[in-house]
């Protein structure tokens, strides 16, 4: 009966799909690379091909050549709201599932939207636009990407706010880098092509020194050469065995080591198209009533990172934390438990802490690998 059921939702989950608008997204390195220059030069193709499409947001950062593009094409009103005495536009999500173009074109996949919208983010919105059956163009910058929202603080200095979950990514049908040098994007920003002539100086000491456009830019490569590999993987009809890998993230309520050790394995978990699993052991000292709040915080938040990053949430209660990951391991079928870097050196926790000792002598009779995540 079952497995009976399991075929039904199968072929219910198919006939969703086929009713689901098409989805491509365009990611740069940085603003400015020509990602809503290059939708609007789609949305003219198609329009000469008899494609019905319209623009639903778009951002030209008063650009001079973006902006001549928006002549001819069919524009859909902006929602006007009042928020703290000033008048702010924003995506008309319901004229558009009203209107039903074939295609509409939406920038600033990252946006926040006004408070009091139906949706906080401007993804949802698109979520909500492609599940009527409308296809959508979107962009957004790598920074933005959820999971790479280390990596990028890391280059730059600079910790992204407005960021898109990986799962997001994952539904896209198409996704195409758009890509420049670093000496062709430094042009770019000197000819006063992407910001304000004010801001040209600034940007040139921040986010666009040389150096951080080249990491920003491998970062873009792998993430669309990720995507690609992921679509290969999930069209092609025999079954490879990297499907059957199942990562299991282990956390604590140390928000920041949990933090990397979520966004690092769904990054694993994504480039071998697996499913991931998110475990917390509370021990009695970390019971409900008697955590500290802050932690209890950081847990709540970290949980539902990695649900927008695409995880189960496990949680349970048990004394022996070892005993408690193995047990989860077995039930889940995990190949490979991704823990974070000790503070300690390896060697000495090792030798010194009970709970990598009994954790290292039980996964030495098992397929297991273990993944030291620094």
């Amino acid at each position: 009966m079952q497995e009976k059921d399991q075929k039904v939702q199968q072929f219910l989950n198919l006939i969703k799909k086929s009713r689901r608008g098409k989805f491509k997204i365009y990611i740069g390195m940085s603003a400015g690379v020509g990602k809503t220059y290059r939708m609007l030069q789609e949305a003219h193709a198609l329009l000469k091909n008899g494609i019905d499409v319209r623009i639903g947001y778009i951002e030209t950062h008063n650009r001079k050549e973006t902006h001549a593009l928006l002549e001819g094409l069919p524009v859909i009103p902006r929602r006007k709201l009042f928020y703290k005495g000033k008048e702010l536009e924003e995506l008309d999500v319901q004229t558009i599932i009203q209107t039903r173009p074939e295609l509409v074109i939406v920038d600033e996949l990252a946006h926040t939207n006004i408070e009091g919208s139906k949706n906080e983010k401007r993804w949802q919105d698109v979520l909500e636009i492609i599940d009527a059956g409308i296809n959508v163009i979107s962009a957004v910058n790598i920074q933005h990407i959820e999971s790479l929202n280390e990596a990028v603080k890391q280059i730059t200095g600079i910790e992204v706010k407005e960021r898109v979950p990986d799962s997001v990514l994952a539904q896209a049908d198409e996704v195409v880098n758009i890509d420049l040098t670093a000496d062709e994007l430094i042009s770019r920003l000197k000819e006063g092509k992407i910001y304000d002539p004010t801001k040209i100086e600034q940007a040139l000491k921040n986010f666009f020194k040389s150096e951080h456009i080249l990491q920003l830019r491998e970062l873009a490569l792998k993430e669309v050469a990720s995507q690609v590999e992921r679509k290969v993987e999930s069209e092609i009809t025999h079954v490879n065995a990297i499907k059957h890998e199942r990562f299991l993230a282990c956390i604590s309520s140390n928000e920041k080591t949990a933090k990397t050790v979520i966004r690092k394995t769904a990054r694993l978990a994504n480039y071998y198209n697996s499913k991931w699993y998110v475990l917390y052991v509370q021990i009695p000292a970390e019971a409900t009533d008697k955590i500290a709040l802050d932690k209890q915080r950081h847990l709540i938040n970290n949980f539902k990172l990695a649900t927008e990053l695409g995880a189960e949430i496990i949680k349970v209660e048990n004394t022996n934390i070892a005993k408690a990951i193995m047990e989860q391991s077995d039930q889940r079928q995990i190949t490979t438990i991704c823990i974070g870097k000790p503070h300690l050196s390896l060697f000495r926790l090792i030798l010194a802490t009970n709970v990598f000792n009994e954790l290292l002598k039980k996964m030495s009779s098992s397929d297991i690998d273990l993944v030291i995540l620094s």
